[in-house]
């Protein structure tokens, strides 16, 4: 299958928050675990049912505890025993944001290197 990202992706141990826009669920907040994240989006699985194409707010705690405020748009959905698996773009994420997961893939690129 041919690689379509952008940038090089990390897996994280870490939880996101996530709540729908816009729609029914408006208040709804779900827990995620994140698979792989890098600067333009994130992976993740869940035990909810979301929407292709829509845009939900996330707060992303990073390596470094550090919360991301985030919107994410949902662009793969894969349905698997134990829930779905997602993948989602950064929807205008602040360039310092951004810059904080790229440092930390660099840093991991480095390490990796040197092993």
């Amino acid at each position: 299958m041919e690689e379509r990202r952008k940038s090089n992706r990390r897996e994280l141990s870490s939880k996101l928050i996530i709540k729908r826009l816009g729609g029914v669920n408006v208040d709804e907040i779900v827990e995620i675990d994140i698979t792989d994240v890098s600067k333009t989006g994130i992976g993740f699985t869940c035990d909810k049912a979301l929407e292709i194409g829509a845009v939900y707010e996330a707060y992303l705690r990073i390596w470094t505890q550090e919360v991301l405020h985030a919107f994410l748009e949902i662009v793969r959905i894969e349905k698997k025993s134990e829930g779905f698996s997602y993948g989602g773009i950064f929807i205008g994420m602040p360039e310092m944001d951004a810059a904080r997961i790229e440092v930390y893939d660099t840093v991991e690129n480095m390490n990796q290197s040197k092993q």
